[in-house]
C-alpha cells in the first residue's frame, strides 16, 4: 500500500528544475506590506546581508521602510545542485511582521510546501514526496529518502553532552540495513550508518564491511570521511581488534567516543591528546579518568587541573576541564527549548567552583572567568527558590565569589583561540582598559604563539583607546611580512585586519616601518587587501588621505569599514567628536542610509569604535550605544531618531535570549522601560 502525500520527485528528461520552478513562483509574490527580495547572488551570503539589500531595495524603489520582506542568501542557496535540483529544504529567511510573511508566502509553489517555524525560526521550503503505509520512502526517490532520514536522526531531547533519539520501528531500522546490505558505497553509508547507530545498531557484519573500506579509501586520512563518527562508536562498542589502531590515527577528533567507552587504553590516549590543550580530548580524559580511577568530581578535576600545569598545557585547557567538571555535577538541560532557570545548577556550581579551595587555581581562575556574567543571573534565580535556606546558600555563594573576583581575574583575559563571536560577545568588558588589562593585552602581543585573530583583537583595543605603544609595534615586526600579510576575514568582527592597525600605528609614531608597510599596501597584489587598503589612511590622517577615502565613499563601492573610517578621519583632523561629524552626513547625496546608521551607533564612543559591518542586534555594545546616540542632547533630532531605532529594533526587548552574553530579567526590564519612556518619540517618528 502507498500512501500518496504529494507529487513524486523523479523528473522527467526535459521537466523543469526545482530552481526554475521555484524562480517561477517567487516572481509571483509580492504585495501589499510584503515584498520578496530576488534570488541571491554570492554578495547576499548571510542574514545580515538580506536585511541590508531589503534596505537598499527599499531606497530605491522607495518602498515603506517598515514593509515585511523574504528571501533567501547564497548560504541557503546551497540547497540546489549545479542541475537546480533541490537537495535539501530551502530555508526562506524574513524580516518585519511574521504573520504578513507567511501569509505572503502562502503553501508555497505547487509540489512543494512550506514549514512556518514560528517568529524566530526561517521558513522552509521543501518537495512534497511519496511515503508507504509504514512511512518510508521509495529508496529511489532521493527527496523523499532525504525527508526520511532527516526525520529520524532527529534527536527527541539534545544537551551539549549528548542527544537522545526515538527508537525505530522494526519497519525502519529493517528499511536503513537493507541500505548497507549491497556492494559498499562509503558516501550512500554515511546518511544509513548514523541513525543506526545512534541506537546502537549497527551489527558487527556491517562494520566489518565498512572498516576495510574506509581504511583503504581514506588512507592517511581517516576523519575526511564523515561515516567514522558512527564506525567506530561501533567498533568500540563491538570491542573490534582493530579499534585502538584506528583510534589512534583519527586523533583527538575521537575523544568523545573514547570517552563514551572509558577503558585504561582510552584513558592513555585520551590524556596525551589533552596534553596538548585539545577541548574535546580534555573533557574525554575527565570522563575516563572519573570513571575508572576517581569517583569524587571535584578531587578527579584537582588532579587533572595540577597535571596540565604540570605539563604546561595551554590555558584554555582548564576551561575544557571546568566545563567538564560542571557537566558531572549537574544535570544539563535541554539545549533548544530550555527556560532561563534550567541552566540555575549549571551556573551556581560555576559559582561555587570559583572559590572551591579543594580546586588549585588555574581551575578556579577558569570559573571565575566563565562566571563573569553570570552571577546577576543566579541572583534573579535564587530569589525565586521556594526554599528559603536553599536560596541563602545560593546568595552566599554569590557573595563569596564577587568577594573573590577581582583576584581571580587580575591578568587574564579571553580565550583568543576560540569562535571570534566569543570575543565579541565580551567586547562591552573592554570599554575601558584597566592597568591590568594592558598589561594582559601586551603580553599577548608580545607573547609569539598569539595567532592572527588575538593580534586584531589586542591590537585594536590597544590602539583605539591610545595605548598601544612603540614597543608593541616592535614586537610584531618580526612577524608582519610572513604572517600578517595573510588574508583573515574581518567582516563579522568588531576589530580590522590586524596589519591595517598595525599600519596605523606605525604611522601615529612616525616609525619608519610605516613607509615599508605602505608600500606593500600599494603593490596590486595580494587581491584580498584592496577592499581594506584605504583603512588605513586613518594612520597621521591627512586632508590629502580625507579626500581619497571621501571619493571612494561617494563612488558606491562595497563599503568595508571605508565610511566609519572617514568619520573617524575627519573628526581627529578637525578636532571634533565623530558623532558630530556622521550626523551631519544625515540625507547627504551618495551616502548609503543603512551604511551611515551604523557609522553614527559605532563611532559613538571613539575609544572603541563597533568595527561590525552591521548593528549587531545581539550585542550588548551595540544596544548600549544605540541608547547612548539616542539620548545624546548635543546631537540633531534626526541623528537621535537613527539611535532610537537602531534601540528599538534590538533583540534586548525582542529576543532577549539571543543576547549574549545572557541578560538578567532586571536588564530587559530596565530595557523595556527605557524605550517607553521614549514612546512618544517612537510614535513621531
Amino acid at each position: 500500500m502507498v500512501v500518496l502525500v504529494g507529487l513524486n520527485t523523479n523528473r522527467p528528461a526535459g521537466q523543469q528544475s526545482d530552481l526554475s520552478r521555484i524562480k517561477a513562483w517567487w516572481r509571483t509574490l509580492g504585495g501589499d506590506r510584503f515584498a520578496v527580495l530576488p534570488p541571491p547572488t554570492r554578495g547576499r551570503y548571510t542574514q545580515s546581508d538580506g536585511h541590508e539589500d531589503a534596505a537598499e531595495m527599499f531606497a530605491t524603489r522607495g518602498i515603506a521602510t517598515d514593509t515585511s520582506f523574504a528571501y533567501w542568501h547564497w548560504q541557503s542557496h546551497d540547497a540546489f545542485a549545479r542541475s537546480g535540483e533541490l537537495t535539501g529544504a530551502l530555508y526562506l529567511h524574513w524580516g518585519g511582521d511574521h504573520a504578513t510573511v507567511a501569509a505572503g508566502l502562502g503553501d508555497g509553489p505547487p509540489g512543494y510546501r512550506i514549514v512556518d517555524n514560528g517568529p524566530r525560526g526561517a521558513f522552509q521550503l521543501d518537495r512534497v514526496t511519496v511515503v508507504d503505509a509504514d512511512g518510508l520512502p521509495d529508496p529511489e526517490d532521493d527527496a523523499g529518502v532525504r525527508q526520511f532520514l532527516a526525520r529520524v536522526d532527529e534527536p527527541r531531547h539534545r544537551t551539549a553532552r549528548s542527544s537522545e533519539y526515538d527508537p525505530l520501528t522494526a519497519a525502519e531500522e529493517r528499511w536503513l540495513h537493507d541500505r548497507l546490505s549491497g556492494p559498499v558505497d562509503l558516501d550512500a553509508a554515511v546518511r544509513f550508518a548514523a541513525p543506526l547507530e545512534h541506537r546502537q545498531a549497527l551489527t558487527p557484519d556491517e562494520t566489518a564491511r565498512l572498516l576495510p573500506a574506509w581504511r583503504e579509501a581514506y588512507a592517511g586520512r581517516l576523519t575526511a570521511w564523515r561515516g567514522w563518527r558512527s564506525v567506530l562508536p561501533a567498533l568500540l562498542r563491538q570491542e573490534h581488534p582493530e579499534v585502538w589502531e584506528v583510534a589512534a590515527e583519527l586523533g583527538a577528533e575521537a575523544a568523545y567516543a573514547l570517552a563514551e567507552h572509558p577503558s585504561p587504553r582510552s584513558l592513555e590516549l585520551l590524556r596525551a591528546w589533552a596534553l596538548t590543550g585539545d577541548d574535546g580530548a580534555v573533557r574525554g580524559w575527565f570522563r575516563a579518568h572519573h570513571a575508572l580511577r576517581e569517583p569524587d568530581p571535584v578531587r578527579a578535576a584537582a588532579a587533572l587541573s595540577e597535571e596540565l600545569t604540570a605539563h604546561a598545557a595551554p590555558e584554555a585547557a582548564q576551561t575544557g576541564l571546568l566545563r567538564a567538571l560542571r557537566e558531572a555535577v549537574t544535570d544539563e538541560p535541554d539545549t533548544r527549548r530550555s527556560p532561563a532557570d534550567a541552566f540555575f545548577p549549571l551556573l551556581l556550581a560555576t559559582i561555587r567552583f570559583a572559590t572551591d579551595d579543594r580546586l588549585p587555581r588555574p581551575l578556579r581562575v577558569a570559573a571565575a572567568t566563565a562566571a563573569a556574567d553570570t552571577a546577576g543571573r543566579v541572583r534573579e534565580a535564587a530569589g525565586r527558590l521556594t526554599d528559603a535556606a536553599e536560596a541563602a546558600d545560593a546568595l552566599t555563594a554569590v557573595e563569596r565569589y564577587e568577594t573573590a573576583r577581582d583576584d581571580l581575574l587580575a591578568g587574564t583575559g579571553p580565550d583568543l583561540t576560540g569562535y571570534e563571536g566569543g570575543l565579541g560577545d565580551i567586547y562591552h568588558r573592554y570599554r575601558t582598559l584597566s592597568p591590568a588589562d594592558v598589561r594582559w593585552l601586551r603580553d599577548r602581543l608580545a607573547d609569539p604563539s598569539t595567532g592572527v585573530q588575538g593580534i586584531a583583537f589586542c591590537l585594536e583595543l590597544l590602539h583605539a583607546h591610545g595605548e598601544a605603544a612603540e614597543a608593541d609595534l616592535v614586537a610584531l615586526l618580526p612577524r608582519w611580512k610572513k604572517e600578517l600579510t595573510k588574508q583573515y576575514r574581518t567582516t563579522y568582527t568588531e576589530w580590522r585586519h590586524p596589519l591595517v592597525t598595525l599600519t596605523c600605528l606605525a604611522q601615529d609614531l612616525g616609525h619608519p616601518a610605516a613607509e615599508a608597510m605602505l608600500a606593500w599596501w600599494a603593490k596590486p597584489k595580494p587581491l584580498w587587501k584592496e577592499p581594506v587598503r584605504l583603512l588605513t589612511h586613518l594612520g597621521a590622517p591627512t586632508e590629502e588621505k580625507a579626500a581619497e577615502l571621501w571619493e571612494f565613499v561617494v563612488s558606491g563601492g562595497h563599503d568595508t569599514g571605508h565610511l566609519m573610517t572617514w568619520v573617524l578621519l575627519r573628526a581627529r583632523l578637525d578636532g571634533t567628536h565623530p558623532l558630530h561629524v556622521a550626523e551631519k552626513l544625515i540625507d547627504e547625496p551618495g551616502i548609503r542610509a543603512y551604511v551611515l546608521h551604523r557609522v553614527l551607533i559605532g563611532v559613538a564612543d571613539p575609544a572603541q569604535p563597533l568595527w561590525h559591518y552591521a548593528i549587531d542586534p545581539r550585542s550588548h555594545s551595540w544596544w548600549h550605544r544605540a541608547q547612548e546616540v539616542a539620548d545624546d542632547e548635543r546631537l540633531s533630532a534626526a541623528a537621535r531618531a537613527i539611535g532610537l531605532k537602531a534601540a528599538r529594533e534590538h533583540y534586548v526587548t525582542r529576543y532577549p535570549d539571543q543576547v549574549r552574553p545572557a541578560l538578567t530579567e532586571g536588564e530587559v526590564k530596565t530595557a523595556h522601560a527605557w524605550l517607553e519612556a521614549r514612546a512618544d518619540r517612537i510614535a513621531a517618528d
